[in-house]
């Protein structure tokens, strides 16, 4: 009797985390006799071609749809792996378990993330997969950052969300700290990983107090986490809502407060620092009433050249774009100097009270940025006296070679500051003196007329 072929066969692409992975071409050898094939390595080999007919009909004879081979990989390991989209919805309705993990501890999803695999990725989140793993996981324990907080240390039981959605309150070691959450949608966009990459990277360079402090970071598990310190009173946007139009002095405290933030950026050497989103929701009050610059997500390190370029156009979506330069929004090189021109708004916002084209929808701003439109100036024209306005306009120039730099506009605010507390004091002095005599009198003692008196008195007794 003739004995039958042996059935032997590998799956092609293997799990994401076998060591010492082989090349998917040296790996796939051809099949003797799929008939030979015991049922539930036939439901992988089909998984792996991708033919859901006849494994619909393996499963209707009793096939386990969640066999695992010798190295705990399941057919939706297979059907992940490849990118069976069809397959996976078929074994998914079957009743496969959606996070099996093989003898490497990878799961369909981990596979599906491994090979870009997208529509399989969609569709394994919507079944409840979860990531295994952060982007920037190490494998040797001594290349994990020092930055590093486990998890565990974050009690987010009780979080509220804070600075445009973005952050959200947290407890770590006793105290309240921010925490930057990324969803699980970075785990298979590689633009969004550069940017946390990015973002932790510039976190780590920056100590200043008008600069909001890095604490750390959770980058080996997922969901990966930015903690940074908390600042209870929230973020300018809040603040200018409430209080409208600031009064000139406390813009002025406020201007030069970002500016030192900004200006200590742009110094930062060896590579200067683009915040390139500088709006009033990324700016915090801390507790003294001071303000510190934050959320560096979408900043870039300005290295050797003196220019920035994109590679697609900005949006509203990565940045607010009623504060966003024209050079930015037209795609073309830019430097430093665009986040002077968000400044200027900043600071023409405080003494308006109002945002920067207030009648305008947010999408059409820049387009009137980039017509040499500018906000107007309707506050009265005392409240920009002494430079304030030229100031403004000097930081908002179409040309941005002839923007100021922050050390320049930090210099010229200072003027502006101590011209109007010389000013104030020299309305204060007169008021008080007013204010003492009438103290004075209200008492019933009259310094000028006792001393006539008592001189009175003197010649009275003298002769």
């Amino acid at each position: 009797m003739e004995a039958k072929a042996v059935a032997r066969f590998t799956l092609g692409r293997q799990s994401s985390l076998k060591p010492d992975q082989e090349k998917e071409s040296d790996t796939n050898v051809e099949l003797e006799d799929a008939e030979a094939i015991d049922p539930t390595f036939r439901l992988m080999y089909l998984a792996s071609e991708g033919n859901a007919k006849e494994i619909e009909e393996l499963l209707d004879a009793g096939t386990n749809v969640n066999f695992g081979d010798i190295d705990g990989r399941t057919a939706l390991h297979v059907a992940a792996c490849h990118g069976r989209t069809e397959v996976t919805d078929l074994l998914l309705r079957r009743g496969a378990k959606v996070d099996p993990k093989d003898r490497w501890g990878s799961t369909p999803l981990a596979d599906a993330i491994h090979y870009q695999n997208h529509e399989v990725i969609k569709l394994l989140e919507k079944h409840g997969a979860k990531p295994l793993i952060a982007p920037m996981h190490v494998k040797n324990a001594r290349e994990v950052p020092e930055y590093e907080i486990h998890p565990d240390e974050l009690d987010l039981s009780d979080s509220v969300v804070i600075t445009k959605g973005t952050y959200r309150i947290a407890l770590w070691r006793g105290t309240k700290v921010a925490v930057k959450k990324l969803g699980e949608d970075v785990f298979i966009d590689e633009d969004k990983v550069k940017a946390f990459r990015d973002e932790l990277a510039l976190l780590q360079k920056i100590r200043h107090p008008n600069v909001v402090q890095f604490l750390g970071a959770v980058t080996q598990s997922s969901p990966m986490m930015i903690v940074t310190e908390y600042l209870p009173k929230g973020d300018l946007r809040a603040f200018l809502k409430k209080r409208g139009a600031l009064k000139p002095a406390l813009a002025l405290k406020f201007a030069l407060d970002i500016a030192r933030g900004m200006n200590y950026l742009h110094e930062n050497k060896p590579e200067a620092i683009i915040h390139r989103d500088l709006e009033p929701s990324n700016i915090l009050r801390d507790d003294s009433g001071h303000l510190k610059v934050a959320d560096f997500g979408v900043s870039k390190l300005m290295r050797v050249a003196k220019t920035v370029k994109e590679d697609r156009p900005l949006s509203c979506q990565d940045s607010s774009c009623r504060y966003v330069a024209p050079e930015v929004f037209r795609n073309e090189e830019y430097d430093t100097k665009v986040d002077v021109f968000s400044f200027s708004l900043i600071l023409q916002e405080m003494i308006e009270g109002t945002v920067p084209f207030s009648t305008k929808l947010e999408h059409d701003v820049p387009k009137s940025y980039a017509a040499k439109e500018r906000p107007p100036f309707r506050a009265p024209m005392k409240l920009y006296s002494h430079g304030l306005k030229e100031l403004i306009e000097d930081c908002w120039n179409e040309n941005p070679a002839r923007r100021p730099t922050f050390k320049e506009i930090i210099n010229r605010l200072s003027a502006i500051s101590n011209y109007l507390a010389h000013k104030r004091r020299w309305k204060v002095r007169p008021l008080k003196c007013f204010q003492n005599l009438e103290a004075m009198f209200k008492k019933g003692s009259n310094p000028s007329s006792r001393d006539v008196s008592s001189r009175g008195s003197s010649r009275s007794s003298g002769y």
